[in-house]
């Protein structure tokens, strides 16, 4: 039996720098069960693969607590019908306890309500109420004002408050400070703010209750044997606090001896890094704006008929098998099927097409498209995280969570970061204290905080994935869904794009153009079977075939047995006899007698359509052939490829003269033809062996081989869901320009993140040398190292405004 495995999300709150990230990374792949755990700090945000027989949740959580940070949670509260004992509670507790991402579930008899706290990452509130109605009871929310606050504005809010508090405590201590400068000893400084005991009341406040999280991260991170830039902050804040108070009891209350005090030094960088981190986190906010607008686009509620009566409930309530009002004008709540009415649909926000869809019964309209004209019922088929929009979501928030292997070098630097500044600092002031200030402490201390300070490991934990969450964010914009960091950073080395034919270089909606029927036949018999035969088939080409037919009127029959020969065609049997539909190839492995109609189809094919033969019980029976349209950007997209360097090569089951005729219509030289799908993964096998970097782009079943061997796979969103679960990238819009703006937006990412990488580093290399000579007063050096991080944030998010010239 094969092992299962899964994935959960958990949102983290307290990491501070990529010291944090890399040990709470490190700890969680120590937990045994555990297959990879990846932590990003730009995001908050851990993803852990797992063997449920192994390790739970629950300890993933513990152990993120032990070492010292906190997992996000959300909790509501569920109104619970139809209970009518204790059992009725009790099994209702016992089914949501056993939900994946519910932590803790409660269930009130006398008060007929259950309290759940849920990961939200791996459980919706819809799901909570499946499972409640499952078990046969009703639930619905019971407060929605109860809803959660965003923990990012709360956190914001919170630094808000502290830096406002710090400011104003360290003001004072500022203006001494300025004061000390022979250039600025015009500034009147009052006598009182001299006094070491008014400065130990100004920065004391500022040392323990407003600095006091940095000694508790501190602590936490120097008991589970590490370090992160917390354990910087506290040693060189500290060492000026407290040597301040030293020399403050030294002078024993003489004001006419003034000591060396450092409490400015102290109390103005804790309120500088403070003031760093609230713009830290204010830009990473921006960084997910992304996922905020296709959140956006979700409607918010839902107009439900339930036992006869129209009700409008929150979207969250909706659940499958619901029947839904969606009037003109709205947005349409969830995926579902037109069951009543017909109408036009605007998927634009999906497919990037400007032309409204018609819709009519039998119809799947996806949740959040918008309903023009027509008045429908829909019944609900897919709600919460099985939509449409809540599967590109997800695949935007795994690829914005995911590590680039670039960041790969950042995270071992970020491991034995903070240990080496230590040691230089401590290296820097013994030589100032032995060798360049013999004896005076004061200088040697000030150049120990100057280097403990400037040190930054937050930039270098920032660089990558702040690029990557705004790159991928930017790409979701114009309709790419990269699926990982991984495939961000590898499609920028893509020198050759192979194509497949029917529907990603054509529109994959032929029609059926010309019937040829052999002598003894009715041109209506012959496509009756015909059509009974290829209706089983998802092709597009047997789509088409079978829309021309029923057009004519003609009456399909009932198939007994159906088989699919991919590359090949289809083989059913239809009225006891034996139908075939396909290529030369299927004629020739069934040794039927084609050679009076190969003329005519070599004809056919020199027009750029696909010619098909039938034969009925082992006889020819006759052709029908199929043309298909190209698709308007086609031919402007592989030009634009080409302009780019890329080679691109067509490759198609289809025969020679058709894969051609359409090839020199949008520019292609090369054809790769009548290609079986797990020759398409050979071929693309042998392109690879002499050199090229692949990116193979197609839509259909019979192109998941090939997308799957590809360097890079892209799946045409209007595609299969097959092909897009064996692609890399997914192109919603299915527009061949898509395939530029990937490789694009790849560079984009690759070259910002490369300048983030650049200057994190530089930073770190050029700062403390700078700060251990003694060029960088200790405050100086705060403001720097609180700034660091927050351009190479901003830097990240000029990925947000990037345009794709088409």
């Amino acid at each position: 039996m094969a092992k299962q495995t899964k994935e959960a999300s958990l949102q983290i709150t307290g990491m501070t720098c990529a010291a944090c990230a890399t040990r709470i990374e490190k700890g969680l792949n120590k937990l045994e069960g555990v297959e990879e755990a990846t932590v990003n700090l730009a995001l908050e945000k851990s993803t852990i693969k797992y063997d449920p027989e192994k390790v739970t949740e629950k300890e993933f959580e513990e152990k993120i607590h032990h070492l010292g940070y906190g997992v996000v949670k959300e909790k509501k509260e569920f109104a619970i019908t139809g209970m009518t004992c204790a059992a009725c509670a009790t099994r209702i507790e016992k089914g949501l306890n056993k939900i994946e991402g519910v932590s803790l579930a409660t269930v009130n008899l006398a008060l007929e309500n259950a309290t759940v706290e849920y990961n939200p990452s791996d459980v919706s509130v819809s799901d909570i109420i499946a499972r409640v109605e499952k078990l046969g009871y009703g639930a619905h929310i019971k407060n929605h004002e109860q809803d959660a606050v965003d923990y990012r504005e709360q956190e914001i809010k919170k630094k808000t408050r502290k830096f406002i508090i710090s400011a104003i405590l360290s003001l004072p201590l500022l203006w001494t400070m300025v004061g000390h400068f022979s250039f600025t000893s015009f500034i009147y400084v009052p006598e009182l703010l001299m006094n070491p005991w008014i400065q130990m009341i100004l920065a004391t406040p500022v040392q323990f209750i407003i600095g006091w999280h940095f000694y508790v991260s501190a602590y936490k991170a120097l008991r589970n044997q590490s370090a992160n830039m917390d354990v910087l902050v506290v040693m060189g804040t500290s060492a000026a606090y407290f040597y301040s108070v030293y020399q403050a009891f030294l002078a024993n209350g003489d004001l006419h001896h003034m000591p060396q005090l450092y409490f400015e030094t102290s109390a103005v960088l804790i309120t500088l890094i403070l003031l760093g981190k609230l713009f830290e986190a204010r830009a990473k906010g921006r960084s997910s704006e992304a996922i905020k607008k296709l959140m956006g686009l979700q409607a918010k509620t839902a107009l439900v008929l339930r036992n006869g009566v129209e009700k409008e409930i929150p979207l969250d309530e909706v659940v499958v098998g619901d029947t839904i009002l969606v009037k003109p004008g709205e947005k349409i709540p969830v995926d579902g099927e037109v069951i009543e009415g017909n109408t036009a649909i605007d998927e634009s926000m999906l497919t990037g097409e400007s032309l409204p869809v018609d819709k009519s019964i039998g119809d799947i309209a996806f949740g959040s498209t918008i309903n023009r004209n027509g008045f429908i019922k829909m019944k609900a088929t897919k709600i919460g995280r099985d939509t449409a929009l809540s599967q590109i979501i997800k695949v935007v928030e795994d690829a914005q969570g995911s590590k680039a292997p670039i960041q790969r070098l950042a995270d071992n630097i970020s491991g034995i970061f903070v240990p080496i500044v230590i040691g230089i600092a401590l290296v820097t002031y013994m030589i100032w204290l032995l060798f360049i200030t013999p004896g005076d402490f004061g200088s040697a201390l000030e150049a120990l905080i100057a280097v403990l300070v400037i040190a930054c490991p937050c930039a270098l934990g920032l660089a990558t994935p702040t690029s990557i969450m705004a790159g991928s964010g930017r790409a979701a914009e114009f309709g790419i869904l990269f699926k990982g960091g991984e495939y961000l950073e590898q499609t920028h080395h893509i020198n050759t794009v192979v194509v497949d034919k029917t529907g990603t270089v054509t529109n994959g909606k032929p029609e059926l153009t010309d019937v040829l029927v052999a002598e003894n036949l009715s041109e209506r018999i012959f496509l009756s079977f015909i059509g009974s035969a290829e209706k089983q088939s998802e092709h597009p080409l047997a789509e088409a075939i079978v829309k021309g037919i029923e057009q004519q009127g003609i009456k399909l029959r009932e198939v007994k047995e159906f088989e699919a020969l991919p590359g090949y065609g289809v083989k059913a049997k239809v009225n006891q006899k034996e139908i075939l539909v396909g290529t030369r190839k299927l004629m020739d492995i069934y040794g039927i007698d084609i050679s009076q109609v190969l003329p005519v189809m070599e004809a056919f094919e020199a027009e750029g359509k696909t010619a098909m033969v039938a034969s009925i019980d082992g006889e020819y029976a006759g052709l029908v052939a199929v043309a298909d349209t190209l698709k308007e950007t086609s031919k402007k997209a592989i030009h634009r490829l080409q302009n780019m360097g890329i080679e691109v090569i067509m490759m198609t089951g289809d025969n020679e003269r058709t894969a051609r005729a359409i090839a020199e219509q949008v520019g292609i030289s090369k054809v790769i033809a009548e290609v079986l799908p797990e020759g398409k993964a050979e071929e693309i096998k042998n392109l690879q062996a002499s050199g090229k970097k692949v990116a193979m782009v197609g839509d259909g079943i019979n192109d998941a081989p090939a997308l799957a061997v590809a360097d890079i796979g892209m799946a045409i969103g209007t595609g299969t869901d097959v092909a897009m679960e064996a692609a890399d990238i997914t192109l919603i819009r299915g527009d061949l320009n898509s395939i530029a703006d990937a490789i694009i937006m790849s560079h984009k990412t690759m070259r910002n993140i490369k300048q983030n990488l650049f200057w994190a580093f530089g930073y770190n290399v050029l700062g403390i040398p700078i700060a251990a000579a003694g060029f960088l007063a200790p405050w100086v050096a705060g403001a720097a190292m609180a700034f660091s991080s927050v351009s190479v944030v901003l830097n990240a998010l000029r990925l947000q405004k990037v345009k794709l010239d088409k």
